[in-house]
């Protein structure tokens, strides 16, 4: 099975090249989902993120305030760290379980889209590993534009993630994402073709197919040796 590592930064376009992805039938496992899946009331997650943050995170329903919570972890950088020590565990048992749900189904491809990659060392399990590229102009006006926050707030919440020149530095793949929708299109069709091209062996064997095959082949290598040997 070949895991595709996808990561960028707030305001890159990340989201959008997950969703090419879907689009063009490659499962994506999402750990802002799988983040928001932990932190349900009533989960382990949500319990020591609401014993370390305190009630006054919580909405009327008792669930997260996320968008409370993020404001306070993102103009605090113990805050958030203690809050990724927290989240980390969770999120990581989160993926796997995904993973395993879609390796059981066969599937030979998976994206792991996880904005941590990483700062979570989630990196150590992906090849090839995709970095979604913004210049920081862009970055900048875009997230404003979205959330609609000024450009001190918006600058706070890119200063809070790992700068984009870094993970770049990292990727196997590059999408650089400064310019239109119809140049990312563009840009994704070469990307495309890199990760359906055939699977390694190792890759193979790491698939339930490839498994499966393992299995038959040390299944009948037993029996073929027990004949040989009456």
């Amino acid at each position: 099975m070949r895991i595709v590592g996808l990561t960028g930064g707030i305001g890159s376009g990340k989201s959008t090249v997950s969703n090419l992805f879907k689009a063009h039938g490659i499962p994506v496992v999402d750990a802002d989902v799988v983040a928001r899946n932990v932190l349900k009331k009533g989960t382990g997650g949500w319990k020591k993120v609401v014993a370390a943050f305190g009630d006054e995170i919580l909405l009327p329903s008792g669930e997260v305030d996320r968008p409370k919570l993020g404001q306070i972890v993102f103009n605090d950088p113990d805050k958030r760290q203690l809050l990724n020590r927290l989240m980390g565990p969770y999120i990581s048992s989160g993926i796997f379980r995904e993973m395993f749900k879609l390796w059981l189904k066969g599937c030979k491809i998976i994206v792991l889209d996880v904005p941590l990659l990483f700062e979570a060392k989630m990196d150590k399990w992906t090849k090839p590993i995709i970095v979604v590229w913004v210049d920081p102009e862009t970055q900048l006006q875009r997230l404003m534009s979205r959330d609609g926050t000024t450009a001190e707030e918006a600058k706070s919440r890119i200063n809070a993630q790992t700068p984009l020149d870094l993970k770049r530095e990292k990727a196997d793949i590059l999408i650089d994402n400064s310019g239109s929708l119809d140049d990312l299109n563009e840009c994704f069709r070469e990307v495309i073709v890199q990760v359906r091209k055939p699977l390694t062996w190792t890759e193979f064997g790491l698939s339930r197919d490839g498994a499966l095959v393992a299995f038959v082949s040390t299944f009948f290598g037993v029996i073929m040796c027990r004949r040989a040997a009456l």
